[in-house]
């Protein structure tokens, strides 16, 4: 029998929809597979002893989604908490354990140093996870299981990374209690693709998803669609990087949705490039459905935005605010504030366009997260000695280490950043304002997780909300509270 488990336990709860695929493929395989959502039990360690009394595994696999929360101040690192959950499972269970899933892609050689797993799938797992399953049960080796890592006596090996073409991931989405995670959570993620071809300096995607893109055919994607409605779920996040990239794709997705009977009957959101975005798009992804984007905007600055890599402009910004009205689709924009250049200036034009063009709502984030591998990193890196860098901001002692949750803010914005920000916004109330380090205590200026602070993780406001009915994005659900508290 294959145990999946479910390690993520942030709040609001998101669906794993990593063990969701790759739980349907290893069934289709003719494997019996069980499951444990740690994310739903009243008590994750009483949950997993109970779970392995009245079974008897011969793989565990888990899956680790999130690294961090990616936030400053915050910096909260998961970690940790994941080693421990292993060491949990290890003390009432023989079986070998097994990683997978994009916080794990990210860091696999380190998680498997860090956590003395025995396996790892570096990628995609439907096809990887199933094909260990059946050398561990026919006694075979490993070095033909694509993203496969493990430990051969001390020594780590690894294979090359699982990023298959063509890309098909089943569509029968019950493994996970997706009934449950709507209603605690919300929201419920589709991928109508793998990977990211974007340059953009700071972003782990290539890393973990390859860095070329792999499209789902539209059918099988409205297919999902489809699985989940039949679950009582209408409202839906697709979790691409960038979904109009590639247009095309984009297109031919949305139209797809709208050759179906239930067209109209479903609310989704997603994340966009802000290029390339058209009359033609906006309109095909109203009529099948689209409620809100959120794009990759990080500054309307000229100079920030050639460092950042990203190559919009001004003027695309606009347009897309634009259409999006024309459209009745909801628009946040996303500031990453604080990159290698920026100064009280930099900040100043953007906020000050943003503030012009009026979108629904900005997510003004200061502090740029490295991750080993990016350009960002290698740029910082040429700054200097890390450990004297006054950019760097962590929360642990000892080297630098992009493994833990690491942040850099340019120095020419001084010791308040987000103070300087804050006052840059002003009173108006679309912006998501950050909280500054010294604010980032529980109880010393509010209620964490309070109507302008969009970090997601253990939003007590977000929380409720949901409980009390609202669906959506979750950048959308905090919008329409922080409308109501003006």
């Amino acid at each position: 029998m294959l145990a999946l488990i479910n390690t993520n336990i942030m709040q609001p709860p998101i669906a794993p929809i990593g063990l969701d695929y790759v739980g349907t493929a290893a069934r289709q395989a003719g494997i019996e597979v069980k499951m444990l959502d740690l994310c739903l039990a009243a008590d994750p360690d009483s949950a997993i002893k109970t779970f392995t009394d009245r079974n008897d595994p011969s793989l565990v696999a888990l899956t680790f989604r999130n690294v961090d929360d990616c936030f400053w101040p915050s910096a909260q690192w998961f970690v940790p908490s994941l080693a421990e959950t292993i060491r949990k499972i290890r003390s009432v269970s023989d079986a070998p354990i097994g990683l997978g899933g994009i916080g794990f892609s990210i860091f696999s050689q380190r998680l498997m140093e860090y956590t003395h797993a025995d396996f790892g799938i570096f990628g995609d797992g439907e096809k990887a996870l199933t094909d260990l399953y059946s050398a561990l049960r026919q006694g075979k080796g490993f070095d033909s299981i694509e993203g496969l890592l493990w430990q051969d006596h001390d020594v780590l090996r690894k294979n090359g990374p699982a990023w298959p073409q063509p890309l098909s991931i089943p569509t029968q989405r019950d493994m996970v209690d997706n009934r449950t995670y709507f209603e605690r959570g919300g929201q419920i993620g589709i991928e109508t693709k793998r990977g990211c071809n974007r340059k953009c300096i700071y972003c782990a995607d290539p890393i973990a998803k390859g860095p070329a893109l792999r499209v789902r055919n539209p059918v099988e994607v409205a297919d999902e669609f489809e699985s989940l409605l039949r679950q009582g779920i209408d409202v839906f996040h697709l979790c691409d990087s960038e979904f109009n990239i590639p247009y095309d794709h984009a297109i031919a997705v949305c139209r797809e949705i709208q050759r179906r009977k239930w067209v109209g009957k479903v609310r989704w959101y997603t994340y966009m490039a802000v290029i390339p975005f058209d009359e033609t798009l906006a309109s095909e992804m109203r009529r099948a459905g689209c409620a809100g984007i959120n794009f990759t905007s990080d500054s309307a600055c000229p100079a920030m935005l050639r460092i950042y890599r990203q190559p919009h402009g001004k003027q695309d910004l606009a347009r897309a605010v634009r259409l999006c009205r024309e459209n009745g689709i909801r628009v946040m924009l996303d500031l990453l504030l604080g990159g290698p250049g920026e100064t009280p200036e930099t900040v100043s034009e953007s906020i000050a366009f943003f503030k012009q063009i009026d979108p629904d709502c900005v997510g003004a984030g200061v502090g740029l997260r490295i991750y080993p591998g990016t350009e960002a990193a290698r740029l910082i890196e040429k700054e200097g000695n890390l450990g004297t860098n006054p950019a760097i901001q962590r929360k642990y002692d000892g080297p630098v280490d992009f493994f833990q949750p690491t942040f850099y803010i340019s120095p020419a914005l001084g010791g308040d950043a987000a103070g300087l920000v804050r006052e840059l916004i002003g009173d108006n109330e679309r912006f998501f304002s950050p909280m500054s380090e010294a604010g980032f205590i529980k109880g010393a200026s509010g209620e964490k997780g309070k109507p302008d602070d969009h970090n997601y993780n253990d939003n007590q406001q977000l929380i409720d909300a949901i409980a009390a009915g609202a669906r959506g994005a979750y950048w959308d659900i905090l919008r329409q509270i922080q409308k109501k508290r003006m």
